[in-house]
């Protein structure tokens, strides 16, 4: 306690950033840091003068030049001025060390009332009227009740008997701290002089943005903070107003704030819109009226100090368990029931109580189902179909509790995540599953068996890094996997790129620096199936990849395209040639080994179709892209050529796709942006944006039907997945496709005029 108001009284009042203009080396006051030798105690201000505040700038107390004014003098002189040793009473009182350390008599009597009537420093004090008289405390006294004993423990914190935690100690000097400053408007911007003298900077870190590891990288693409305008600002104090409502225009007209102080209010409810408030690192809610905190508060899953002193809440919601980076929980001075929170914070802190929280609570119930929007009635539809489930499943050495701390450790589970997974591909029971993030492991063992009995078929590669790698490490290397439908396709070729190994063989970039230091690192890959339908005989290509995922390796992910684009191109050159097949017939069980002993029958196979021209192939390309609608990525995707001088690309040089730009043959479209304002596909606490895709060529194929967004109502109170319902970090994506038919040319016979046509005579 005895550095308490040192590292709460950091400066002058937030209205006077000029007030320390005479400080010798223009030093601004941390946080935490020791009064120095030119100030006292409380900080000075020419509109409120005080005899138990420190004289003010223009004092020879202020002077560093002046060695009879130095800093132990200048306290033993103000202790003299508020009546010496006659009120030197806080050792006599065994008061606590707040009031003992700094020699003021008066300090507490202080902060809790402000007085506009004083007139200066003397020994009269200008009329300031004493609550105490003869060093002995009145009945009626605010400040000094048996909440205020030596080292600031309340009679209430039921811990009496129990050596005291560090944890719990803080959060009894915070307590004290504020229940001292009473009803001062604006208490904390009063405090917080850093705020005037640096307009735009944030005086503390705790508003920065964690990042998230995969494999020792981080698992979210996270947007670059904007740059902040002159003058902006993140934090709001409007304690000590008496205000009996949180206004929800806040949260509409200042998204971003990350601060906000309620203190010292008559609030009795929160409004559930606190939810969208998800950039706020410091709630505080002390000293109101709440009685219950909504379920939204969960939402708000950056808070670093949730503080709701002296309220009437006797129960906190499970939802609190999704705050995973709080680190400062105060709840002293609430009723609460549930006697074993207040006890398990005081014991192991506030991490523990939001773990035990998180984990204890009861899960929720599901969502509705997702809505199917459907874009082309049936009737209007060409005649064959099929349908494509993409998805990214988060694979289990990625999913860690430090990179998802607001998911139970058991939702976050490998056993429990595959087997919600299964469960959905079998729901949907698409033609075709592209899947990102399959381990080698989960692959051999778990999916591609008992997809087998889903009579599915599956093509897999892992990671190029893999190759590398002995077989027991191997395992646990994810990948890319095709499965499709064996009754309705066949398998014609596959084919694995690796983008690291293609650069290296591109004879133009040969020698290129940034192909070895940025290209050659990653060993992202994509995978390649070329089906035949059984029975219409149309053929199809189907492309899974997952590119990189760093943000500041946009030009990276521009040239995994562009090396995906150029071998697709041979690829399908070579499939337009590609011979009929001639098997397609299913393998045949004899009777005896059929179900009942009744085969079931059979589609007819049809003959092969031709392609003249490598575009006309349908062509599906699915996975995990992290790139939004802005990036080159997506430019060189949709449009079909990017410049070399877009500046994802920057300054490297990477041969001939930066020294003409890139460009590609096909014409595609992402399937979900039939959807105006499609959501997200990546939705966690920090990141929600649009970077899983299903391309399709738009000259073969048509979209007939999607799988919607999750209903709001339900994510209005998740603050991002996985969790028990989303296994995974990335949404599903599931779409329907019509492959148009293919127009025959009709023969035209010449028309030589009238006389032409009479009696077939010329």
């Amino acid at each position: 306690m005895a550095d308490a108001f040192n590292r709460f009284n950091t400066g002058g009042p937030y209205f006077y950033p000029n007030q320390h203009a005479g400080h010798p080396r223009n030093l601004h006051h941390r946080n935490g840091s020791p009064i120095s030798n030119s100030r006292g105690l409380f900080q000075p201000s020419t509109d409120t003068p005080s005899p138990n505040r420190s004289p003010g700038t223009q004092s020879p107390a202020h002077n560093p030049y002046a060695n009879m004014y130095n800093h132990s003098s200048h306290r033993q002189n103000h202790g003299l001025l508020n009546g010496g040793a006659g009120h030197n009473y806080q050792s006599q009182m065994g008061l606590h060390k707040g009031f003992q350390a700094q020699g003021h008599g008066h300090q507490a009597h202080h902060l809790g009332n402000q007085h506009q009537d004083h007139g200066g420093h003397s020994n009269n004090f200008g009329g300031h009227q004493h609550t105490i008289s003869g060093s002995t405390l009145t009945s009626n006294t605010p400040h000094f009740t048996p909440a205020h004993l030596q080292n600031g423990t309340p009679d209430n914190s039921g811990g009496l008997g129990k050596p005291q935690t560090e944890h719990w100690a803080e959060q009894l000097r915070e307590y004290n701290k504020l229940k001292m400053a009473e009803h001062k408007p604006h208490y904390y911007a009063r405090t917080t002089p850093h705020v005037s003298r640096l307009p735009g900077q944030s005086i503390s870190s705790v508003g920065q943005r964690t990042e998230s590891e995969e494999h020792g990288e981080r698992r979210r693409v996270l947007l670059p903070d904007e740059p902040e305008e002159p003058g902006a600002w993140d934090a709001m104090d409007l304690g000590g107003h008496g205000l009996k409502s949180m206004g929800t225009t806040i949260f509409r007209h200042y998204p971003h704030l990350r601060k906000i102080y309620f203190n010292h209010n008559k609030l009795t409810w929160l409004p559930p819109t606190i939810g969208t408030m998800r950039n706020l690192t410091i709630l505080d809610l002390s000293f109101n009226d709440l009685q219950e905190l909504p379920v939204e508060i969960g939402m708000l899953s950056n808070l670093k100090r949730l503080l709701l002193y002296d309220n009437h809440l006797d129960d906190l919601p499970f939802e609190i368990g999704s705050l995973y980076q709080l680190e400062m929980l105060g709840i002293e001075g609430n009723p609460m029931r549930q006697c074993d929170y207040k006890d398990r914070l005081m014991e192991h802190g506030t991490r523990e109580l939001v773990r035990f929280l998180r984990e204890q609570a009861p899960r929720d119930t599901a969502p509705n189902d997702r809505e199917w929007v459907t874009l082309v009635n049936d009737a209007d539809a060409e005649p064959e179909k099929f349908s494509v489930f993409s998805w990214n499943t988060l694979c289990d050495r990625a999913a860690t509790q430090a990179a998802y701390g607001y998911t139970p450790s058991q939702a976050l589970s490998w056993d429990y995540r595959r087997g919600v997974i299964l469960d959905e591909l079998r729901e949907r029971n698409a033609d075709i599953l592209a899947l990102q993030e399959i381990d080698m492991e989960s692959y051999n063992e778990y999916f591609r068996p008992n997809l087998a009995s889903e009579d599915y078929k599956g093509v897999y590669w892992p990671k190029s890094r893999a190759q590398t790698m002995g077989e027991k490490e191997a395992k646990i290397v994810d990948g890319c996997a095709i499965f499709y439908k064996n009754t309705k396709y066949v398998l014609l070729d596959k084919q694995l790129i690796v983008f690291s190994r293609e650069a290296i063989n591109r004879p133009d970039m040969k020698g290129e620096h940034d192909v070895y230091n940025r290209i050659m690192p990653k060993d992202h890959i994509a995978v390649v199936a070329f089906l035949e339908n059984r029975t219409t005989g149309s053929r199809l290509i189907v492309v899974n990849t997952h590119l990189a995922w760093e943000g500041w390796f946009a030009d990276v992910k521009v040239i995994q395209v562009a090396i995906l684009m150029e071998q697709l191109g041979k690829l399908t050159k070579e499939y337009a040639k590609w011979p009929p097949c001639k098997d397609k017939e299913l393998y045949r069980f004899a009777n005896e080994d059929s179900l009942d002993g009744v085969e079931e029958p059979r589609p007819v196979p049809g003959p092969s179709l031709k392609y003249d021209d490598p575009t006309q192939i349908p062509m599906l390309v699915c996975g995990d892209f992290n790139s939004m609608n802005d990036s080159g990525v997506h430019e060189l995707i949709t449009s079909g050529s990017l410049s070399n001088s877009h500046a994802d690309l920057g300054n490297q040089k990477y041969g001939d796709f930066t020294r003409n730009g890139m460009s590609h043959p096909f014409s595609l479209k992402s399937a979900y942006s039939n959807i105006r304002n499609w959501p997200y596909t990546n939705y966690t606490p920090d990141f929600q944006e649009v970077i899983d895709y299903i391309w399709y060529s738009t000259n073969a194929l048509q979209v007939t039907g999607l799988l919607g967004e999750v209903e709001p109502e339900y994510m209005r109170k998740v603050p991002g997945f996985p969790n028990w319902h989303f296994p995974s970090d990335h949404l599903a994506l599931y779409a329907q496709f019509a492959v148009k038919g293919r127009k025959e040319r009709k023969q035209v016979e010449a028309d030589f005029g009238p006389s032409s046509r009479r009696d077939g005579r010329h």
